[in-house]
């Protein structure tokens, strides 16, 4: 598996690789909806947005993660940013790796967005990386998380409890989804009708 991300681009989203020139149009995204005070997820706030950019850009270097910055192609001549998303927990000799670490701008939630963000990831991930399985994993009160996972066609596995510290010092029982590779051709065909919507 690549120890760098590429640039993947569909006809909605460029997902390119995270680098600390997107680092204000990333404070900027962030600021719509507020969205680091969500208290059932680590969003970063404005003042701590270069950190979390650096911490991504160290797991990249050894090997982790695979971070990147969303933007929307209509946007893409303003450098406008939508968000932020990563493969992450990447174990190369088992062929797993997970999505997650993904936030957007409140202004495109329920757009063609996600779904795009999603089919690029997973593509490349189970048709270049060929891996065999793919997590998901949300706060288990994240309801609007779950759902749009669950509307992926991911698995859900169950409730991991306890499993982690919010930076507010909650704890957070985690929902754990995945999909298998064998799957990856139902979930493509339902991520490419619905992005075919989108078009209409």
């Amino acid at each position: 598996m690549l120890s760098s991300p590429l640039r993947l681009a569909g006809d909605f989203v460029v997902l390119e690789p995270l680098s600390l020139d997107h680092l204000a149009g990333l404070k900027d995204a962030v600021t719509d909806g507020d969205l680091w005070k969500l208290w059932y997820a680590n969003i970063p706030e404005p003042a701590r947005m270069r950190q979390e950019i650096e911490r991504r850009l160290t797991l990249c270097e050894e090997g982790s993660m695979l971070p990147y910055t969303v933007i929307r192609k209509v946007d893409e001549d303003s450098g406008y940013i939508a968000g932020m998303t990563t493969i992450m927990n990447i174990d190369r000799p088992h062929r797993v790796a997970e999505i997650g670490a993904t936030w957007y701008a409140k202004s495109v939630q329920g757009t063609a967005v996600n779904p795009e963000v999603k089919f690029l990831l997973l593509r490349h991930m189970f048709e270049v990386e060929k891996l065999q399985r793919v997590e998901l994993r949300t706060h288990s009160l994240n309801h609007a998380s779950r759902a749009a996972i669950e509307k992926l066609g991911a698995t859900f596995e169950g409730v991991m409890r306890r499993h982690r510290i919010l930076a507010n010092g909650t704890t957070r029982d985690t929902a754990l989804y995945s999909i298998l590779d064998y799957e990856w051709p139902t979930v493509r065909a339902g991520l490419e009708h619905r992005l075919a919507q989108a078009h209409a």
